[in-house]
């Protein structure tokens, strides 16, 4: 077997063939845009360079073939909750279904990351933000039983949602990675009436007048930006490590979601005008993007709209829900749920949803996701390996 450091386009474009390859039987894969790919190894496009560094290889049979990948990075804003040693990470690891080219991946990732001072890898994580690339699917049949090709094990994923073989979790634990957390997607049908609970709850806040609930307006996103601002940075910074909110960040977050943003599935809710709690869903992007083969350039771009315009989304997922502290067990919840309901379910704009993953380190969360009726319809976890075999290994701490 041949590794091969990927240090220019030619080996770059092969670190994404790798997975066209090994996926090209599998009808329910979704291949990712090249750019998403791409722009988490691009110094200008990624903003965790400031603090880290990347690396990423081939992996070729002796006639050439392609087998494998893998990246591992350093990012010394990168910190779980109890961490008592310098932890990396690994990640856009594909193989075939072989455990010596497995190993030679995680070896040569795991000695490079002790060469940069780790004593302890995760993966598979991302170089970035959490809500992407983050852990292996081990578990997630569609619940209707519907995949097209029964080779397969898994529904298809969500926008920048890992995707493996079942055989992923074997060649992991095979290795000696361990199981650091669970990470656990929520789902619904639409069309299915809300628990009762959440009508008698929405009805007693309903009767007071200070409390309004509207969906976003993108001739108005600006303003709405700042609103999220205010709440994010009440409700989740210091949370876990999570940081104060610019309010330039999120008003550029928000104009990058504009062209596939959908206002009626976006919610707000205000008490005497004043932010208190937000519920942020988009369309499942990659209902419209398994049309456009990996590629968003012109002609993508183009047929993007095209599929779009023509094709009805099905499902929307969900990216983020808080309420502020102050008005936290006062049914806040359930009167923005309710609100969005009205829209949603009446207008049947969508037939499923989909929650992005909750780390079974936060139970909060998790029993306010299966509050809401959901059955959980895909597990991944996220590994560690440490390198000292003899340290007593410990999972992620609850929240």
């Amino acid at each position: 077997m041949q590794l091969i450091e990927v240090t220019n386009k030619t080996t770059a474009s092969a670190f994404l063939k790798v997975a066209v390859i090994l996926y090209k039987d599998d009808l329910n894969w979704i291949r990712p845009l090249d750019k998403d790919i791409d722009q988490v190894f691009d110094e200008k496009k990624n903003k965790t360079f400031r603090h880290g560094e990347i690396i990423r290889w081939i992996l070729k049979t002796d006639d050439g073939k392609l087998i494998g990948r893998v990246a591992a990075f350093v990012n010394s804003k990168y910190k779980s909750k109890g961490d008592e040693l310098p932890v990396g990470g690994m990640g856009f690891f594909e193989c075939i279904n072989e455990q010596a080219a497995a190993d030679l991946l995680f070896d040569t990732a795991k000695q490079w990351l002790q060469s940069k001072g780790m004593e302890a890898m995760d993966g598979p994580i991302n170089f970035g933000e959490r809500d992407r690339w983050w852990g292996l699917q081990v578990e997630g049949k569609d619940a209707s039983d519907s995949i097209p090709n029964k080779a397969s094990a898994f529904q298809p994923p969500l926008y920048c949602m890992n995707y493996n073989p079942p055989y992923y979790q074997q060649l992991f634990e095979n290795y000696g990675f361990q199981l650091f957390f669970n990470q656990y997607c929520y789902s619904l049908k639409v069309k299915e009436k809300l628990e009762q609970k959440f009508y008698t709850r929405h009805d007693l806040l309903a009767t007071d007048p200070n409390y309004k609930a509207v969906h976003i307006q993108q001739d108005q996103l600006e303003k709405f930006a700042k609103d999220f601002t205010a709440v994010y940075n009440k409700a989740w910074a210091g949370h876990a490590g999570l940081k104060q909110m610019e309010e330039k960040t999120a008003i550029l977050m928000f104009n990058s979601m504009k062209p596939v943003m959908d206002e009626r599935i976006s919610w707000f809710t205000y008490y005497k005008d004043e932010p208190v709690a937000v519920w942020i869903n988009m369309p499942d992007l990659n209902q419209w993007f398994k049309y456009l083969n990996g590629r968003l350039d012109l002609i993508g771009k183009l047929k993007f709209l095209w599929v779009k315009a023509t094709k009805r989304n099905k499902k929307f997922t969900g990216i983020i829900f808080g309420v502020v502290p102050e008005h936290q067990g006062k049914g806040v919840d359930a009167f923005m749920i309710i609100e969005a309901a009205k829209i949603i379910q009446d207008q049947h704009l969508y037939d499923d949803y989909e929650m992005q993953w909750i780390g079974d380190f936060n139970p909060k969360m998790m029993n306010v996701a299966a509050g809401l009726g959901t059955y959980i319809s895909r597990r991944l976890i996220t590994y560690r390996f440490l390198f000292d075999r003899k340290k007593e290994f410990k999972r992620h701490p609850v929240l």
